[in-house]
């Protein structure tokens, strides 16, 4: 009895241990290799190519793979993704690098793939944009001024001092820039409106592209950071499909125009391609857009950067600047937004514009004049859209200004530079320098931006330009 009690056991056991050496993830051992699709390829700099695995197993069922790179050159910046996607690096010196994907139910099983980089290093050249951006302290906009527009009732051809002047601020004088250079702003964003100015076949005027001249040369001569763009232009560059066609040729015919007769100028001057550039009237103008119009909008991009690069001088190198669809902080826009393919690598700005909290800054039909920075009901309307931006743009590498904002005046000065200097400190935390908006009115019940008198070239509420110093520090 205990001898056959002895062999049962013995029996027992062998069979169970056989039973458990089987059902341990039977898959493992049966893998026989991995083979990546195609084996070898030309993969251009710059660009992406997707690649596929497999797993050669019985029973002949799908299983996932591990990627990687084998480092047979610098690949730091060179990426493959989980499905596949291999993201060559523009400026990495990369001349070969080989794939490899690993079975994940045997480590042991891998295949490779031999992969050769063609095309020339996309190099940066001079500042990257986020090398200009990092310089830049506080910033202001010449606003109302040469960005007017409606100004038919001077008739047909109306003088460029006009065309200067037709809202209310005086004609632009050198020593309005020096105030500004002075006063510790490095940095200078000139809005113009070009289509008041060009022919039916969008010809600019050459008086009005010598007096944009003039003003930049101001500037210049002050040795800030200028930033030139197309400023309420929304009645020839359109974003809806029915208007594309004609909006492709009236944007690509002015930037050539403006591209070339500012080549010759060194990288701190930046172009802006638009301003705000959205679809007047539109339910979605100030919430984002539509789909179809933030493509669109990437797709003038696209032409923008290529205009530019194509214009000769030091065009091929200049560091550029685009919006959001509206210049809006909202998720959608930022999210839609495309950064161009460029021939040139980090030379591209994102800008977005925010008057935050809207009825303590920019409502001109509320009387509400108080902010609080301990409150978050009055904070969050400023960080918010700035927290977006890092997240969506700079941690990425991409740099931002916030092209617009300011606070009007509502009779609360001591608040207003509270205010201000709180934006401009949680902005440069972020690494977004900021250009206030002064359109020059101080009084009246219109939008009430202005800081520098240009008459005597004084500023009307110095406490709050000590704030934005203050904050820029």
């Amino acid at each position: 009895m205990k001898k056959c009690f002895f062999k049962i056991i013995f029996i027992a056991f062998i069979v169970g241990f056989g039973m458990f050496a089987c059902d341990d993830d039977p898959t493992k051992s049966k893998v026989s290799s991995v083979t990546i699709n195609p084996s070898t390829a030309n993969v251009e700099r710059g660009k992406t190519h997707t690649f596929t695995a497999i797993v050669n197993a019985s029973p002949n069922t799908s299983r996932a793979v591990f990627w990687s790179i084998v480092e047979t050159d610098k690949n730091e910046k060179t990426t493959i993704d989980s499905k596949g996607l291999l993201t060559v690096s523009a400026a990495e010196n990369l001349t070969t690098i080989t794939l490899k994907a690993t079975s994940t139910v045997d480590e042991n099983r891998s295949g490779t793939a031999t992969i050769t980089i063609s095309g020339d290093i996309i190099p940066t050249i001079g500042l990257t944009a986020a090398e200009l951006v990092s310089n830049i302290k506080v910033g202001w906009n010449l606003g109302n001024t040469l960005d007017c527009t409606d100004v038919t009732w001077f008739g047909p051809n109306p003088t460029v001092s006009q065309l200067e002047t037709a809202w209310g601020n005086p004609v632009t004088t050198k020593e309005n820039i020096n105030a500004l250079k002075n006063a510790g702003f490095n940095a200078i964003r000139i809005p113009v409106s070009w289509a008041k100015c060009a022919d039916a076949n969008y010809n600019i005027r050459t008086d009005w592209m010598d007096r944009v001249k003039e003003i930049v040369n101001y500037a210049v001569d002050n040795d800030i950071y200028i930033i030139l763009n197309t400023h309420h232009d929304e009645d020839i560059f359109k974003f809806r499909n029915v208007d594309m066609a004609k909006s492709e040729v009236a944007f690509k015919k002015i930037w050539e125009q403006i591209a070339d007769a500012f080549k010759d100028y060194d990288e701190k001057l930046v172009f802006e391609a638009f301003n705000e550039p959205r679809t007047k009237g539109s339910s979605n103008e100030w919430s984002g857009g539509t789909a179809e119009e933030r493509a669109n909008l990437n797709t003038h991009y696209k032409i923008f950067v290529e205009t530019v690069r194509a214009s000769g001088g030091n065009n091929y190198k200049r560091i550029l600047m685009i919006n959001t669809y509206a210049a809006s902080g909202e998720a959608v826009a930022m999210n839609d937004l495309k950064i161009p393919e460029d021939v040139v690598s980090e030379k591209i700005i994102v800008s977005y514009h925010a008057y935050a909290p809207y009825n303590f800054a920019l409502n001109t039909n509320n009387a509400y004049n108080t902010w609080d920075k301990n409150s978050s009901a009055d904070t969050s309307p400023i960080t918010m859209p700035i927290d977006r931006a890092y997240n969506t743009f700079v941690s990425k590498g991409i740099p931002v200004i916030i092209g617009e904002f300011g606070a009007m005046n509502k009779d609360n000065i001591d608040v207003r530079a509270e205010w201000a200097e709180y934006y401009v400190s949680y902005a440069k935390s972020k690494g977004m320098p900021c250009f206030w908006w002064d359109n020059g009115v101080v009084s009246g019940s219109g939008e009430k931006f202005g800081l520098l008198d240009r008459r005597t070239n004084n500023f009307s509420f110095p406490a709050i330009v000590d704030a934005l110093r203050r904050g820029a520090q």
